[in-house]
């Protein structure tokens, strides 16, 4: 039991939960606020607690009795565990010590990942979340060493998808701790909601996310930066002008109609700066068409738009942070569905380049709106583009939620993404584009290409990038198969179970990187 003076007329009660301290203060009208702070793992047994800086100074403007009570409420805190201490500061009634680790480990080349960027957001992820089911509104939280780290775990963390229910989460506002790193903070609550919108993209349900309705929804976020951004929404007339067959012959068994997004960010003082273009599929629902999928979670094909949602929001995100670039954003926008006007497997369709293709599965309908889109790219004359896809079940299998495949013909652009992903820690794997995938798409009995493999149960997510690579003319071109981190049970600790709006973050820091290279 911790004893603490009655002239405080504070009643304490220490108790265990999930490694955490609980104190309860009688000062009701000042339980409005929160603090989380850091400690690192002790790197000797006999030593004592090691405190970030600002926990440091918050541990000596209480005489030591933070220290004090985390050494005599339990064992010490390991990495991503929490305590919450009640009634021993009068501004935070509330007080979160989170676990972050070993001090300072940095980038780990095994994991291809800056682990200390981590651990802040995994822990700062926990803190929040302790005291958004304790209904405190307020919070302010530890830069630990990398605000903006800080930020992206606060405003991940604390996200949720509840749209439709009555019962919503309570509502927590975060901000910095202590004057110093507030730019740094900001932008990584811009990074953090940028990854957000993509998540709130991904879950609405299909009656409530139509193509229509997605367009509308980024349109929106965008108004509030008119003056650098530009909007087209393409309708179905326009796309037919196109030429664009293999689009077309997806949208034409919904009564949905198509619609092509094009967004244009320039961002750029040099405004004949050649962009990066940017692709998303926009499968707003997937039933597979004529080749139906399973009826067994297939609920969750509304966020085969996942490309789509993580292209538009990084341009959103990127419009906010004010990058000095130029982006193009593309997202084909349809729903696949079964219908008499639907296409059938074995049907020719033509795409823009001209290019026959034998649909042999219409399930495979994600390569063919990309086609036309890739095709599309070209005209804004790119520096690069990267197309990202929900494209195939193989890919998970290959690689589960650990990372995103990317397959590019450009070792330039391979580098640049991967440092970015070892910065946001949303991580990237290169993964073969081979000739051997090309023979296997190319050999098709009635057109020019056929939308599966020769071999169809094998190398899936390679035929696939192999298929797409036919309609790319520009040497520096990547394809982010995201199927495998579409969403998240347990395995991104600072993201909840849902659409995980990956890898959003890692396509910001990519145009970030590109615009300081210009």
């Amino acid at each position: 039991m911790i004893m603490i003076s009655f002239r405080k007329r504070i009643l304490t009660s220490v108790f265990r939960h999930n490694c955490r301290c609980f104190s309860i203060s009688r000062n009701t009208q000042a339980e409005k606020k929160g603090l989380v702070l850091g400690v690192y793992e002790k790197e000797k047994e006999d030593e004592n607690s090691r405190f970030t800086e600002a926990a440091d100074g918050f541990d000596r403007s209480l005489s030591g009795r933070l220290r004090e009570l985390l050494s005599t409420s339990g064992p010490p805190l390991k990495k991503g565990k929490s305590r919450v201490f009640y009634g021993i500061h009068e501004e935070f009634p509330s007080v979160v010590v989170v676990g972050l680790g070993k001090n300072a480990p940095g980038i780990c080349d095994k994991e291809n990942c800056d682990i200390s960027k981590e651990n802040i957001r995994a822990a700062v992820s926990a803190g929040c979340r302790v005291l958004q089911d304790l209904e405190v509104p307020l919070v302010e939280v530890d830069p630990c060493r990398d605000a903006q780290a800080a930020a992206e775990g606060a405003v991940l963390g604390l996200f949720e998808y509840d749209e439709f229910k009555r019962k919503k989460k309570f509502v927590v506002k975060t901000q910095l701790h202590g004057n110093s790193n507030s730019a740094a903070w900001e932008r990584g609550v811009l990074y953090g909601e940028g990854q957000n919108l993509a998540r709130r993209l991904m879950e609405s349900p299909a009656n409530h996310m139509t193509p229509k309705l997605f367009a509308d929804t980024i349109e929106q976020k965008l108004a509030s930066l008119s003056d650098k951004v530009t909007i087209y929404k393409r309708p179905q007339s326009w796309i037919e002008e196109q030429q664009m067959g293999a689009f077309l012959s997806v949208s034409r068994g919904s009564d949905e109609p198509p619609l092509f997004l094009e967004l244009h960010y320039n961002g750029s003082p040099d405004t004949s700066q050649p962009p990066l273009v940017l692709v998303g599929k926009g499968i707003t629902f997937d039933s597979g068409g004529i080749s139906l999928k399973p009826s067994s979670n297939m609920d969750a094909m509304r966020a085969d738009m996942g490309g789509a949602a993580t292209v538009c929001s990084s341009i959103v995100t990127a419009a906010a942070l004010k990058l000095p670039a130029n982006i193009v954003g593309l997202a084909p926008l349809c729903e696949n569905m079964p219908s008499g006007k639907a296409a059938k497997p074995g049907d020719v369709v033509r795409a823009k380049n001209g290019k026959t293709i034998q649909v042999d599965n219409t399930d495979a309908e994600g390569r063919l709106i990309l086609a036309d889109a890739l095709c599309y790219a070209h005209k804004f004359n790119p520096k690069a583009i990267v197309n990202a896809a929900t494209l195939t079940g193989a890919m998970d299998v290959a690689l589960g939620s650990a990372v995103t495949g990317v397959f590019t013909n450009s070792d330039w652009l391979w580098s640049l993404l991967h440092k970015a992903s070892i910065v946001t820690g949303d991580r990237v794997w290169r993964m073969p584009l081979f000739q051997h995938y090309t023979r296997q798409v190319t050999e098709s009995q009635l057109a020019d290409l056929n939308n599966v493999g020769k071999y169809s149960r094998s190398g899936g997510a390679c035929t696939a990038a192999a298929f797409l690579k036919e309609f790319v003319t520009t040497p520096h071109w990547a394809h982010l198969d995201i199927a495998g981190v579409m969403s998240n049970k347990d395995e991104i600790p600072y993201l909840r179970k849902g659409m995980s709006g990956r890898p959003t973050r890692t396509l910001v820091e990519l145009a970030a990187s590109l615009s300081s290279e210009a």
